[in-house]
């Protein structure tokens, strides 16, 4: 059954499958996905998990994710569209809040299968709000969209609170401190604020010594703490460029780089590609976590 197949801010379907037949993709941040009934496995990249009644996951905006379905299954998709963020004009919405929501799920979920809620409690509020959803896409009208919005956002926190307790960062897999996790936490809060992401900074703020934070993080994640904290930048930069219509200098600004010019020689050097050429070929780069089948 099809609730609802395409709407320009978001997109909601409730759909029964024996079969799994690949999706689009384009234009999509990501979406949330309820198993209301079967079973079967989810892929990505190659990785496999087990689905039953009850799973949630998020499906990455890539072609390299599936489904095997084992037993005929419902799945409920609420997919989160650019143009969800760009076409605001009719609703008191702050884009900015929106985006960085949004693009926090993004830029720091793994890409990999697995259930994205971590507690039965936001499991119940999530499977809640999806049934108000569902009721109001029924009797869809324009007095349903503002509602339907609202508790969009509120999914969108509570998987935001869910990436934050997961395991969903990059770590050394022979890491067992727990001081990593909360610092890429942290600094990928605050990547709007670059006095936030300066070693004394983030030496006080984890009780370390200024000598010791570059070499700490360094060790942790095999990577320089301004390499990532670069790259972490232009991830959303990433998203920015293929879902919204912000220009280069307010992506620029936003991020903390000096100017446009600035930024398009940093990308250019990161990412390989000029901005004009990302944006032409459509997809992301350092945002995929490994190479994907086409």
């Amino acid at each position: 059954m099809q609730v609802l197949e395409s709407y320009k801010p978001f997109e909601i379907q409730e759909i029964e499958l024996s079969e799994w037949k690949q999706r689009p993709v384009k234009n999509n941040f990501f979406e949330f996905v309820l198993i209301k009934e079967g079973k079967g496995t989810q892929c990505i990249n190659y990785n496999e998990y087990e689905y039953n009644k009850g799973s949630m996951f998020l499906l990455p905006p890539l072609k390299c994710h599936s489904f095997h379905i084992e037993t005929p299954s419902k799945f409920v998709f609420l997919k989160f569209t650019d143009s969800f963020f760009k076409d605001v004009h009719r609703n008191a919405i702050d884009r900015n809040v929106w985006y960085k929501e949004a693009s926090y799920i993004l830029s720091n979920y793994n890409q990999l299968p697995g259930d994205i809620i971590v507690n039965d409690s936001d499991r119940n509020h999530i499977e809640r709000l999806i049934t108000i959803i569902l009721e109001e896409t029924r009797s869809y009208g324009d007095t349903s969209i503002s509602l339907i919005k609202s508790l969009m956002t509120s999914i969108l926190e509570i998987l935001i609170r869910n990436i934050k307790k997961g395991s969903f960062h990059e770590v050394s897999q022979d890491s067992n401190d727990d001081r990593i996790h909360k610092m890429l936490t942290y600094i990928n809060e605050h990547l709007d604020k670059p006095a936030y992401l300066k070693v004394d900074h983030l030496a006080d703020i984890f009780s370390m010594s200024s000598t010791y934070v570059s070499e700490y993080f360094k060790k942790q994640i095999h990577m320089s703490l301004r390499e990532y904290i670069i790259k972490a930048k232009l991830k959303l930069v990433e998203i920015r460029l293929l879902n919204s219509d912000f220009t280069i200098s307010e992506i620029a600004d936003d991020l903390g780089f000096t100017d446009a010019s600035h930024l398009s020689k940093t990308f250019k050097r990161y990412v390989g590609s000029s901005i004009r050429d990302f944006k032409n070929a459509g997809e992301y780069v350092l945002l995929k976590r490994s190479v994907c089948a086409s």
